[in-house]
């Protein structure tokens, strides 16, 4: 039986879906997602888990309608201004994971800035929230990087290119949890998830709480990790 995973990330998918059963526009489902983000970041932080990472806002999302676009931002603005200090008061370090300067509007811009800054010194736990991230996007930086840096190609090793992906302390994520019963990696942190355990749960973003979370860290507990390689049985006496 496995331990408490190190790192935690979630796929919070669902958010539509659910307002779209209670024939509510699909903002309404954003909206509703606050209380089961704020619901996860306590359970993983009374559990002990040191690393936790939230899929909010994909390169793709891009895309969606401007006024759902919009209600993000904004949303998203509002949630850091009313719980940033109690995350630093917690010694919760947070840190975004995207292009929080380019596309993202001057004032969420910002906000992100200021509670990086907050709580850089914290070790409690690190949040890291996804937010304009791809991960094919942060390999494809990563291996420009390598380029620039005229880096031999026989010096390029698993090691150094993670070196050159964002936040290179981060470690790999051990369990993913993605809501709704989807089954799709989303283009999420792909260079952290090579060896990850994953999740399904059917809840809906929205309705999942602590309870969830920990089902899901009990099923992450019942499972064997081997990384490619074979357990070879216990020898029982000498042959």
């Amino acid at each position: 039986m496995l331990g408490l995973p190190r790192h935690v990330a979630c796929v919070m998918d669902g958010n539509g879906r659910w307002a779209a059963q209670r024939s509510l526009p699909r903002t309404a489902g954003h909206k509703a997602a606050e209380t089961a983000v704020i619901d996860v970041i306590e359970a993983a932080y009374a559990a002990g888990i040191p690393w936790l990472s939230l899929f909010a806002f994909s390169t793709e999302n891009w895309r969606r309608p401007d006024g759902e676009v919009d209600f993000l931002m904004g949303l998203v603005r509002r949630t850091i201004r009313k719980h940033a200090l109690s995350l630093h008061a917690r010694g919760i370090r947070c840190r975004f994971l995207g292009d929080s300067d380019l596309r993202i509007p001057p004032d969420l811009a910002r906000d992100i800035a200021d509670l990086t800054t907050l709580t850089r010194d914290n070790t409690r736990m690190t949040l890291t929230v996804a937010f304009d991230h791809g991960g094919r996007r942060d390999i494809v930086r990563a291996a420009r990087s390598l380029i620039r840096n005229r880096v031999p190609a026989e010096q390029v090793t698993e090691e150094s290119f993670a070196h050159h992906l964002p936040y290179p302390d981060t470690p790999d994520v051990d369990l993913v949890i993605r809501t709704s019963g989807e089954h799709r990696i989303s283009n999420f942190m792909l260079w952290q998830v090579a060896y990850a355990e994953w999740t399904f749960p059917q809840v809906l973003w929205p309705d999942f709480r602590a309870t969830h979370f920990w089902e899901c860290l009990d099923s992450y507990r019942e499972r064997e990790r081997r990384f490619g390689a074979v357990r070879l049985p216990t020898p029982t006496g000498k042959g």
